[in-house]
């Protein structure tokens, strides 16, 4: 006996419709072209998760991913989020999301926390230690003093601004999301891209009224090449997508606005040898 049912209807006459899957897209008007699926990573000290936003500066901040009662998070760690863009205060809510770095296990506690927060800080302990010994996470080692062919984090000067790389020029990759919804694999330093040339340039920086001496060091100079290709730096795409409106982006550019106060270990004063990617005058 063949069931009396209408073609593409359920058994029970209701329509069959399937929704279209389509592909998620990030509004040109919205103030971070990061996608959702591209803000959370791994803590390297601990293994636990984070949730990455950038903050109204540009500066990424790792975020817990859960929220926490405000009345049991200080005011100097209480964070918001407004349009994908993390701000350091409360909203009025009830709730509030909290840096990792207050949670963190392998860290000191930057702040004086509640019994509450302890409690999640333990959890995290117990789940790191779970990771450690099942293989899933192996904590990142401090980078060691070997001499290398570049800077581990160069100091950069594109767009009128000086910019501290978060590793070397040539392991920058590009933030794009590609076709396969993948992060592209190619480097910001692309072969068939103009390169720049490491400089010995003075650094001066003013605090106040108090001007800091000025510093001869080790810059990787980007200022002579076009305007379109310091802003492809900037926003760390390579050249096949620095003109691709559609994709998004996968991650957080690692750059951070030069600070000789807080980056002064980074700094040379030699240029480095032997020069792989641009030396000497242009």
């Amino acid at each position: 006996m063949r069931p009396n049912s209408t073609p593409g209807c359920r058994w029970d006459g209701s329509p069959r419709t399937a929704s279209a899957r389509r592909p998620l897209r990030v509004a040109a008007t919205s103030p971070s072209r990061l996608l959702r699926a591209g803000q959370c990573g791994r803590c390297p000290r601990c293994g636990n998760r984070i949730d990455l936003y950038p903050r109204a500066d540009g500066r990424p901040i790792a975020l817990h991913p859960a929220e926490q009662a405000t009345a049991h998070v200080p005011a100097s760690c209480r964070w918001h989020l407004s349009s994908g863009i993390a701000h350091p205060h409360g909203d009025g809510s009830a709730w509030c999301r909290i840096p990792h770095a207050v949670l963190c296990p392998q860290r000191t506690p930057v702040c004086r926390i509640s019994p509450s927060l302890k409690s999640v800080r333990r959890q995290l302990a117990v789940r790191t230690r779970r990771l450690i010994d099942t293989g899933a996470f192996i904590p990142a080692v401090a980078p060691t003093s070997a001499a290398t062919d570049g800077p581990d984090r160069p100091l950069v000067r594109m767009l009128l601004g000086h910019y501290l790389a978060d590793g070397p020029l040539e392991a920058i990759r590009c933030v794009a999301q590609t076709s396969h919804r993948h992060r592209c694999l190619r480097p910001v330093l692309a072969p068939e891209a103009p390169p720049g040339s490491w400089r010995l340039l003075p650094i001066g920086h003013r605090l106040g009224p108090l001007a800091l001496p000025e510093q001869t060091v080790a810059v990787y100079d980007l200022s002579q090449l076009p305007h379109a290709e310091q802003r492809r730096w900037r926003v760390q795409r390579c050249p096949a997508h620095a003109t691709t409106r559609g994709a998004a982006d996968l991650a957080l550019a690692g750059w951070q606005v030069f600070d000789p106060l807080l980056h002064a270990k980074h700094l040379r004063s030699g240029l480095p040898y032997p020069p792989v990617y641009g030396s000497g005058e242009r």
